[in-house]
Formats: C-alpha cells, sequence, structure tokens
C-alpha cells in the first residue's frame, strides 16, 4: 500500500512538473518540503526524521530515527525511545543506539495526506507561475507567434502561446485588426504584470517595438546591424515613418529596407494591415531631418528655434495638403520623428494674400486658431478649400454653417480689393 501510493504521488506530480516546464531537483526538492510538513504538524518537528526519495523507482521513504536509552533518561519521546520499546522493532538494539523505524504515508491519516497533494499542487502552480513571470520577462521585445482562443467583450484579446495565456488589450491592436477565436496571431511582447499572485503577459501590434522586429526579420542588414532604426514614428494601421543609417556606405538604407521591387517593405506592410512606411535617410542635420520627416510633400525652407524645438516650413501652395497628411498624420509623425513641433506654411505672394490673424475680429481666436491648425495662415489659404473641406479637415469643429461665413467673409475681402 505504502509502494504503491507513493509512486501514485510521486508519478503523477512528476507529469505534472514536465509539462510546467518544473526541474527534477527542484520537485524532489518541493515533495520533501511538503512531507516535512506533515511530518511536524503531526510530530511538532522535523529534526528525528529523514526523508527519503527516489524518483527512478517512485518511492517515498520516511525514517524516523530516535536515540535509544533507559527508562528513567526519557525526556523526549519524539528523539528517543527506551530500550524496552526499542528491542520491539529490533532485538538487537543496544543503550544509545540509533533506530531507524519507517513510516507509512497511511499514518498520516487520510486528511493529512490529501492536504499534502492540495500543498504539493500549490507549490508547483506557484513556481509554474514564477516561471512564466521569468520567461516572458527575458522574452520582453521578442515577437511571438500564438492562437486567440478568446476575445472578450470590451475586445481584449486572450492569445495561446505554448499553453501560456497572453494578454493583447484593445489599445494594443491595430484598429484594422479582426480576430476570431482559432486565428493565428503576431506580437511583441512588451511588459509582464504581477497581479494578485499572477503574471499577466501583455502583448501588442501598435508598439513602435513591434514594427522594429518587423524590421529585423524581413531585413538582414537591419538584424546584422549593418543598418541602425535610428528613430520610429507610428499611427498604427495608418502611417509609420523609419528614420535609418547605414554603417556601411557600400549599402543604401533605404533601398535595402524596400528591396526590390519593394518586395521587403511590402511583407511588413502586409502584417500591419497595409499600413504605409515612409523609410527616411536619417541625417544629424536637423533642416534636412525635418525635409525628410515631412515626405512625399516638397519643403522649400525650414526655420528653426534656437533650441530646434520648434520649426516652421515653407511648402509650396499645392504641397500643404501632402505635408499635413490625412487628420494630420503626416505632420504628427514628422514632428514625433525629428522631436520638433513643426508648423507648416504655404509660399504665397504676399500683396496678393492676407494674413488670417487680420480676420480675428471676424471670426475670433478659436477659429483663427483652427485654422492654422490645419495649414491655412492666409486668406488664400482658406479659400483654396471648400466649404466640406474645412469641415472635415476640423474634424467638425467648425461646422457647415460657420464654414459658409467664413468663405463668404473672406471673399468679400478679395472682392473689395479689386
Amino acid at each position: 500500500m505504502q509502494n504503491e501510493l507513493s509512486k501514485q504521488i510521486i508519478s503523477s506530480f512528476a507529469e505534472i512538473a514536465h509539462e510546467k516546464g518544473i526541474e527534477r531537483d527542484m520537485l524532489l526538492s518541493i515533495l520533501e518540503d511538503v512531507f516535512r510538513t506533515m511530518i511536524r504538524k503531526k510530530y511538532e518537528t522535523d529534526d528525528s526524521f529523514e526523508v527519503i526519495l527516489n524518483a527512478d523507482r517512485g518511492e517515498i521513504q520516511i525514517l524516523h530515527v530516535q536515540e535509544v536509552v533507559p527508562e528513567e533518561e526519557l525526556t523526549d519521546e519524539v528523539a528517543e525511545i527506551t530500550l524496552e520499546d526499542a528491542k520491539k522493532v529490533d532485538p538487537d538494539a543496544e543503550l544509545y543506539d540509533e533506530l531507524a523505524q519507517e513510516i507509512q504515508i497511511t499514518d498520516f491519516g487520510r486528511r493529512a495526506v490529501m492536504m499534502a497533494r492540495q500543498q504539493l499542487a500549490q507549490r508547483i502552480r506557484e513556481i509554474e507561475k514564477d516561471n512564466i513571470y521569468d520567461d516572458y520577462t527575458d522574452r520582453v521585445g521578442e515577437i511571438i507567434l500564438g492562437d486567440v482562443y478568446q476575445v472578450r467583450h470590451n475586445k481584449d484579446i486572450l492569445v495561446n502561446h505554448n499553453g501560456v495565456e497572453l494578454l493583447m488589450p484593445k489599445k494594443e491592436q491595430i484598429y484594422k485588426d479582426r480576430y476570431r477565436k482559432g486565428d493565428t496571431i503576431r506580437a511583441v511582447v512588451i511588459g509582464v504584470h504581477m497581479k494578485n499572485g499572477n503574471p499577466t503577459v501583455i502583448i501588442s501590434r501598435t508598439s513602435e517595438l513591434f514594427l522594429e522586429r518587423l524590421f529585423e526579420n524581413e531585413i538582414p542588414e537591419v538584424f546584422d546591424g549593418i543598418i541602425d532604426l535610428v528613430k520610429i514614428a507610428r499611427s498604427p494601421g495608418d502611417r509609420s515613418k523609419v528614420a535609418v543609417l547605414s554603417h556601411d556606405e557600400r549599402v543604401d538604407p533605404v533601398g535595402a529596407c524596400v528591396g526590390m521591387k519593394g518586395i521587403r517593405i511590402h511583407a511588413i506592410v502586409r502584417e500591419l494591415q497595409n499600413e504605409n512606411i515612409d523609410v527616411i535617410n536619417y541625417t544629424p542635420d536637423k533642416h534636412e531631418f525635418i525635409k525628410r520627416a515631412l515626405q512625399p510633400a516638397e519643403v522649400l525652407k525650414v526655420e528653426l528655434s534656437e533650441d530646434q524645438s520648434q520649426a516652421n516650413v515653407l511648402v509650396p501652395a499645392d504641397e500643404v495638403s501632402k505635408a499635413i497628411g490625412k487628420g494630420g498624420v503626416n505632420i504628427r509623425l514628422a514632428s514625433k520623428l525629428t522631436e520638433a513641433e513643426i508648423d507648416v506654411y504655404r509660399e504665397v505672394e504676399e500683396e496678393d494674400d492676407i494674413d488670417i490673424n487680420e480676420f480675428e475680429v471676424d471670426f475670433g481666436e478659436e477659429v483663427i486658431e483652427m485654422l492654422h491648425e490645419i495649414g491655412c495662415d492666409t486668406a488664400r489659404a482658406v479659400l483654396d478649400l471648400n466649404e466640406d473641406e474645412l469641415v472635415s479637415r476640423t474634424d467638425g469643429k467648425i461646422d457647415e454653417e460657420l464654414a459658409e461665413r467664413i468663405m463668404s467673409i473672406i471673399a468679400y475681402e478679395f472682392e473689395d480689393e479689386s
């Protein structure tokens, strides 16, 4: 009965430990701790006991080692045994010998054995949690491939990766992504947090780190360190700008990243739901870097503040929309990439135009500020748009009625001049 029970305990938990990646020595140490706890609960101490584990044979042996003493010297019934009682176990026992008796696991009682099983299972779970935390902490910045097994009501996605549950919150998903249970998902590990003793592994597809790792996977020169990704700015699912620098003058960093006929960059674009990626040659010259960052717009002139944190950029009148981009995405990413707040101005003939600030009395400071934000710094810049464009570019902050009034007043000024 003893051997059968011990084999059941060892084999069942050895299998679990193997599945959870727990080393054999660690399992044996846990088993010994659990049995010593059982001993302490029954005898209040485990000093006089030896726990011998044989994982290969699936055996657990618990020995109670006592010193044989005369009856009148007996002071500790756990550590000592009288000669009379010792001879009942071993007729050859003599005074001051050490007598070892094997204790059956069943002697501890069914309840104690059941509690030991529970304690052992709990210890294995705790080690598994620690292993997950350590493993995925080391994997931060690494791309993983997993399977979606649950999409929550709040759109958070739970992903199975080698039996471990990973979390991709809604904010870490590209807004164009659509996943169902069973779909394969690729993302980057961005962090591991302990909450109520449980590790939560966070993965992301919107992180700039994800784009960086995709470049490393698809472009050998980046992986090998020949090309550096100096700076990345992303608007996930819409547009990204990547500043690159080559450490080998024979290697064109932009050409290497784009690939022949765009084959390399297209693989990344597809993974990111057709996110447009501008690959830009990095330069420490801030003026030139800002010009490159605003592509595809043509830039005529860049004026930087003394601390280079602000830039006034002049572009041809028909390039303003390109410089700003849909919803302001191009200018936003260029500002982030170059670490400078960029304001775009159009090229105009001063005698044939009126500064938009001249209309502050008519429209108010808030409206003038909104017009500046969409690149309308002069009256003709506003007239180059129609009323619908005024509404859409300001995300409806300027409504149709106000747009009509703005157009009417500005148009009247030019009619009056003529």
